[in-house]
């Protein structure tokens, strides 16, 4: 059971802009990523902070990765800079926290996290 307090607003949005007439987990999962993609106006700064890897780090995310990438989970690109590293990789949505972004945005990536949160599957 989620620990994170349900949320009708995002609830009714989620369900009639993400996952609307989605009766599946293929259906849901390209449901989230259209909606995700849509609304996110890339690039943007960003902060990652992976769970395998707790330390902060500072990335432009790009785009959504590819469709295939993202069947059971939402991946975005970012390039990640530091010294003499400079490299494109994929990273979890969930583990983004976006920096000075606009209200849409914002939104729908809290929205990811709130689903993710929730301990919500495809």
């Amino acid at each position: 059971m989620s620990k994170l307090e349900r949320d009708e607003n995002r609830e009714e949005r989620i369900d009639m802009e993400a996952v609307v007439d989605a009766y599946g987990e293929e259906e849901r999962a390209i449901g989230w990523y259209y909606y995700l993609a849509e609304n996110m106006n890339f690039p943007f700064q960003a902060q990652w902070i992976s769970r395998k890897r707790p330390e902060v780090r500072n990335v432009e995310v790009r785009e959504m990765s590819p469709t295939d990438d993202c069947s059971h989970d939402m991946f975005v690109e970012v390039r990640y800079e530091e010294g003499t590293i400079d490299d494109i990789f994929s990273a979890r949505l969930s583990e983004i926290n976006a920096i000075d972004v606009d209200e849409q945005t914002a939104q729908v990536i809290a929205d990811w996290h709130y689903w993710v949160g929730r301990g919500y599957e495809f």
